[in-house]
């Protein structure tokens, strides 16, 4: 098929640079990776990908862990409480808030 037509894009920098990173490392070049995904929208008739929450971190997702080690990161936990390692729910929320609102996350 013809190649002619044109496709002018903004993107994050930071998210193109990383996707160009591992791109390049799979010798795919950029213009092909979105042929690609064109490709399968029109293949599929859809996003040909699940638009979803990620899913949690694999040091804090509990289904991935084994007894032994939820029971490591609860002791930990317990261990860092007793220590006298706490803070105000209330205020730590408040001021992830206050951040995220001045980041533009929140309105």
């Amino acid at each position: 098929m013809e190649k002619s037509a044109t496709l002018n894009l903004r993107v994050n920098p930071t998210l193109k640079k990383e996707a160009e990173a591992i791109l390049n490392k799979l010798g795919v070049p950029m213009s092909v990776a979105v042929d690609m995904l064109l490709n399968q929208i029109v293949l599929t008739k859809s996003i040909p990908f699940a638009v979803a929450l990620p899913n949690a971190p694999a040091d804090i997702d509990g289904s991935a862990m084994s007894a032994d080690q939820i029971h490591a990161k609860l002791q930990a936990g317990y261990d860092s409480y007793l220590a006298g390692d706490v803070r105000d729910a209330a205020a730590e929320f408040e001021q992830f808030k206050k951040h995220r609102k001045n980041k533009g996350h929140l309105r």
